[in-house]
């Protein structure tokens, strides 16, 4: 099986649809419960994927400035990962948070991959407020390129600030983005931008499409999507591929 494959979501790959959020929280849910499949491992895998994605986007250039913005979930932990990649490829990499370092760090996941980004001394900085907004964008104002990883496919109504204001700023900056999994503010089922919604360049997607890429909003905010394996069992993608 590839790692990783690529899709014009304005072709063929459309018209099959894709999973819903239930559908993909099952998804892990089976291949973490019943297969006994880490979900440490599910998160470095995708972590990695994505890290590669971004070099082979930079043309395996790893001298460049690269922001990573991270939410408090565990689309954030990919970020952490990702961040962690990123910099053993050579990166230069600055990690942006849109929540409280001591409310992630001590336990889950996420947790896990923000302490050990930590121990590698990667400066994560707090997004807590306007302010801090604006000192992020200034920053990626300089940078070569963007992660987001703010938000995942369970992201359900209005955005909220910080994260709606530095949305609709980043997407100001026309900087080159590839989202983790879904662009940040998608729904993930409908389509529909929650009041702000990253305008990626390449959404790097795991293990399935998802629904809300190919309706509405979707196509608009998408861009290039990659499909990447991070594991899940092939009998239980089987379920709901028709790749």
């Amino acid at each position: 099986m590839k790692n990783s494959m690529t899709y014009d979501i304005s072709g063929r790959f459309s018209m099959r649809g894709g999973v819903d959020r239930d559908e993909m929280r099952e998804l892990d849910r089976k291949a973490i419960e019943d297969y006994k499949i880490l979900g440490a491992l599910l998160m470095e895998n995708a972590g990695r994927n994505v890290a590669e994605a971004v070099i082979r986007e930079l043309g395996n250039d790893s001298n460049k400035k690269i922001v990573v913005i991270c939410g408090k979930g565990n689309n954030g932990g990919d970020g952490y990962v990702i961040a962690r990649h990123l910099v053993n490829y050579g990166c230069e990499v600055q990690v942006f948070l849109l929540a409280k370092i001591d409310d992630i760090i001590g336990d889950g996941d996420a947790g896990l991959n923000l302490r050990a980004i930590k121990n590698m001394k990667i400066e994560t900085r707090e997004v807590l407020d306007c302010a801090a907004v604006k000192a992020m964008i200034d920053h990626i104002a300089g940078c070569d390129l963007v992660i987001d990883s703010i938000f995942g496919t369970g992201l359900k109504g209005e955005l909220r600030e910080p994260a709606q204001s530095a949305i609709s700023e980043l997407n100001k900056l026309n900087m080159p983005v590839i989202a983790v999994d879904i662009p940040s503010g998608l729904d993930c089922n409908e389509g529909e931008v929650l009041g702000a919604c990253v305008k990626a360049k390449k959404t790097v997607t795991f293990a399935l499409p998802k629904k809300g890429f190919f309706v509405k909003d979707g196509p608009a905010h998408v861009g290039e999507l990659v499909v990447t394996d991070i594991s899940i069992p092939k009998e239980l993608m089987d379920n709901y591929s028709e790749l």
